[in-house]
């Protein structure tokens, strides 16, 4: 069966015929495809077709699919077994190995999914500070926790309403919600409520809703407000977590969270989120604390091992490569839509190995309110155009797109051949 009859019969048993809604293609003209194999910087289709692949299953597969160093660990993990429900050496292996690069953490947790290292983050700071509030920034999305949900600001308050059916209302009323790049509305809302905050979250590098680059100075000043008032500063790393640099965007920018949250690239592609504090905050979780976090699949076996084998690679030289090839790549875009009278109202948006492809606009897009009004009619356009050629970005207007080891000078001049066609 192609894409299309599966997708039929997908819609029979599955809500959507999806398990991430993104996934659907909505607002796009296209079918969803689906997925027979992939390998490097390729995916392969049902149907037979080849794409290169900028979105890496969103992130996680920076070294590409089926990287082989981290295939050959995978096998071997898989003949000892592949879920214990016990203590085992792997996950202490892998927690050694990131604490040891990592300097402002001294203890960490793996669960299996970035939702779930951020639902436990927000249970451990209020269980820690004793409070019950949390901030947000609106256009930041942290999963599908219920309190994370909801984005959608109702003034001076910063109170919100969900995004979401099935948020209950007393959920709603412990967010609080302030515009990006607004540190005056950031001071108000902290002035109104600062008793009663527990945590400030944040993305320090706003990557779900277009990449929103922020003033280093900005997350500065949050920073030493959030340390003046004694609120917690939690920084959702589970995209620019060991993909901007080793140490996230704490270590790109100096600035040191409270709590980390990990999740994509740490677990080489398979499912694993992760917390990680100082051991006075981290001390505060079951079985040492008060604070209750379980899973019956974290710190799986096999996914423990694919972390460690694609944290290996990850050397100071491996940025530089991968992000020197990014920029490659992006360069060829941009030359494409320069010379493409459908696409030339577009402009690509990088950071290291992230990249963003949006309309132009007269400013800088640090805010969702900047975003340009005609993104998704200008999307499907691109996203049509781009797999017509064989290139496939991340499904939707507002998804970034990483690249990866995989696509190297041999890519690059693959993807400069397609672009010419």
């Amino acid at each position: 069966m192609d894409s299309k009859q599966l997708f039929d019969q997908a819609k029979k048993y599955i809500p959507g015929g999806v398990h991430s809604p993104v996934r659907s293609f909505k607002n796009l003209k296209q079918t969803p495809l689906f997925i027979k194999s992939a390998k490097g910087p390729y995916l392969y289709t049902e149907e037979g077709k080849e794409y290169i692949d900028f979105c890496q299953s969103f992130g996680p597969l920076i070294l590409g699919h089926q990287d082989e160093l981290v295939f050959d660990k995978i096998k071997q993990a898989l003949s000892r077994g592949w879920s214990y429900g016990a203590c085992e050496k792997y996950s202490l292996d892998l927690a050694e190995f990131i604490i040891n690069k990592i300097p402002f953490i001294d203890k960490i947790r793996f669960v299996s999914s970035g939702t779930e290292a951020v639902m436990t983050a927000l249970r451990l700071a209020r269980g820690f500070t004793k409070k019950d509030k949390v901030l947000k920034f609106i256009g930041c999305y942290h999963g599908h926790v219920d309190s994370m949900l909801i984005q959608s600001g109702s003034g001076l308050a910063g109170e919100g309403e969900s995004s979401s059916a099935g948020v209950p209302a007393n959920v709603i009323k412990d967010t609080l919600l302030c515009p990006l790049d607004n540190i005056e509305k950031f001071k108000e809302i902290i002035h109104t409520h600062k008793d009663e905050i527990a945590a400030v979250i944040m993305e320090p590098l706003p990557a779900n809703y277009g990449l929103l680059l922020q003033n280093e100075n900005y997350l500065k000043e949050i920073r030493k407000i959030t340390k003046e008032q004694g609120i917690l500063l939690i920084f959702d790393e589970v995209i620019s977590g060991f993909r901007i640099t080793f140490g996230g965007m704490a270590e790109y920018t100096g600035i040191t969270p409270d709590i980390v949250t990990y999740g994509k690239v740490i677990g080489g592609g398979m499912p694993v989120g992760a917390i990680a504090a100082k051991s006075e905050i981290m001390d505060h979780l079951a079985p040492t604390g008060q604070v209750y976090q379980a899973g019956t699949l974290s710190a799986n076996p096999i996914a423990m091992v694919a972390g460690i084998e694609t944290l290996k690679q990850l050397t100071s030289d491996f940025y530089a490569n991968l992000n020197r090839n990014t920029k490659d790549i992006t360069n060829e875009f941009s030359k494409f839509f320069s010379q493409h009278d459908k696409l030339n109202a577009y402009q690509v948006i990088q950071v290291e190995s992230l990249f963003w492809i949006t309309p132009e606009s007269e400013k800088p897009l640090t805010n969702i309110e900047d975003i340009p009004s005609n993104i998704n009619e200008l999307f499907d356009i691109l996203f049509e155009e781009f797999l017509n050629r064989g290139i496939y970005l991340s499904p939707n207007a507002y998804e970034i797109s990483f690249n990866s080891k995989a696509h190297g000078i041999d890519v690059i001049q693959q993807i400069k051949d397609k672009l010419c066609k």
